[in-house]
């Protein structure tokens, strides 16, 4: 095993008696950055260790940096102090690893065996090997926020830690949370969901907790809650912040305290599984409303996991396409259809506000509407030609809408979007922002002025 390591001020005591102790380890320590990204672009290492004294900015951007190299090279961080928020942070971005100055050398000799042991089953595949992960098929694309947060998931699977899932309507939080039940120890006991905003308040708890036989009128006989249905695996509660106010602190007990007892009853049920929430509405704000528990949240919250939305990750759009011709085809029990390179790039510019689910009905209504053919076009996506300007980018070919359009208002909507990205990407920096347009500065603040007169104002800095 070759270990590339680069100190920033570290210690670097752990890495360094793991290389005095071990015959087939070989450290390679490199004094500057290029030197280091030299080694990593020839592939002459299996595993890149940097140590530092607390994670910085600077090691995050070294870490980016390797990863855009070489993306199934494992990188493991030695940290003297690291906080939580570090090690979630560095994982986020594709870390391997990261282990503190007081990490035991048995547990490094893991680390690293199991990095080199992973890279080795990634060299030359280009992508993780998925027949170790059958879950991983489950989630579709490549986009460098995805293969984060499968990082995350890799890393967090086996743990019995509480995970909070959040994201837009439609990004497929359950489908994540079903990856990371599937990845863990836990993948052949049940998967419980529970949609919190689906039932009703008054039936909560005896939904959750389930209740004993004369309960309460009706109760003709004992019934297990959800989180007994779930014991022993995983249970999600999907759309969280929507549980009633009352119900907080009693999931806050049994989250706790890890044990249950049935509306109306005295017997007490232990209980061992994981718990994953998710939800699309901003808890920390609902937390400063006063309308979810603090303590709950992050009980919670322990591992945060945010699913971006479709429109931050366009580049997935043309896989996620073929997975659902795919999937709802063969369901269908008709040939797997496809899609013009046309109609997929304009896909991709369009805005998807209900996010991945939106494309899925999408595709199936033009599978459905397409007839016998097999081959998709443009006109097979109804919600291209209803969006018209409103949902494309400014980039795109605009489709002109069956009843037509006010040309200069929308030239000038397109200008004016146009102007106002560039000056968003450069700070309010005019002199940048007509750079990026190949404008004169003084044409630019012409064009804003023009436009303003039906507009809102743009705000501008004083940079010149």
């Amino acid at each position: 095993m070759t270990v590339l390591c680069i100190n920033f001020g570290g210690e670097g005591n752990g890495i360094r008696a793991i290389a005095e102790s071990r015959r087939d380890l070989h450290l390679i320590e490199v004094k500057s950055v290029p030197e280091l990204l030299l080694f990593v672009r020839n592939a002459t290492c299996n595993v890149v260790v940097i140590s530092c004294a607390t994670p910085s900015d600077r090691t995050d951007d070294i870490l980016l940096e390797i990863r855009r190299n070489d993306r199934n090279l494992p990188v493991v961080f030695d940290c003297d102090r690291a906080t939580t928020d570090d090690v979630i942070r560095l994982i986020r971005l594709g870390a391997h690893h990261v282990w503190s100055g007081d990490a035991s050398v048995d547990r490094i000799h893991s680390v690293l065996d199991q990095a080199a042991e992973a890279q080795r089953e990634t060299r030359g595949q280009g992508k993780p090997a998925d027949r170790n992960e059958p879950w991983r098929n489950t989630i579709v694309g490549d986009s460098d926020s995805i293969l984060r947060m499968l990082d995350v998931v890799r890393l967090v699977a086996a743990r019995r830690s509480s995970v909070l899932i959040t994201g837009e309507t439609g990004t497929g939080k359950e489908v994540i949370a079903r990856a990371l039940h599937a990845a863990g120890g836990r993948a052949h006991l049940p998967f419980v969901a529970v949609n919190c905003s689906a039932i009703p308040a008054n039936l909560m708890e005896s939904e959750l907790f389930g209740y004993v036989k004369g309960a309460f009128t009706g109760a003709a006989h004992s019934h297990a809650g959800k989180f007994e249905q779930a014991n022993g695996g995983t249970i999600f509660l999907d759309e969280i912040g929507d549980l009633p106010v009352e119900l907080q602190a009693k999931l806050l007990r049994v989250l706790q305290e890890r044990e249950i007892q049935r509306l109306g009853g005295s017997e007490t049920v232990r209980l061992n599984l994981r718990v994953i929430a998710a939800t699309n509405a901003d808890l920390q704000s609902a937390v400063q409303q006063r309308t979810f528990r603090e303590d709950l949240y992050y009980r919670l919250n322990v591992v945060p996991l945010h699913v971006p939305a479709l429109r931050d990750r366009r580049s997935d759009i043309p896989a996620l396409v073929l997975h659902f011709l795919t999937k709802i085809c063969s369901a269908e029990g008709v040939p797997v259809k496809r899609v013009t390179t046309g109609a997929v790039e304009r896909l991709k510019a369009y805005h998807w506000p209900g996010n991945v689910r939106q494309l899925e009905h999408a595709v199936e209504m033009a599978i459905v509407l397409s007839g016998e053919r097999e081959l998709l076009d443009m006109t097979d996506f109804r919600i291209l030609q209803s969006s018209g300007l409103a949902q494309a980018r400014p980039d795109s070919d605009v489709l002109l809408p069956k009843d037509g359009l006010d040309f200069e208002e929308t030239v000038s909507r397109l200008e004016w979007s146009l102007i106002q990205q560039a000056l968003a990407v450069t700070n309010g920096n005019k002199a940048r922002a007509a750079e990026l347009l190949r404008m004169k500065r003084t044409t630019l603040l012409a064009r804003v002025r023009s436009l303003e007169v039906r507009r809102e104002p743009l705000v501008l800095t004083a940079c010149a």
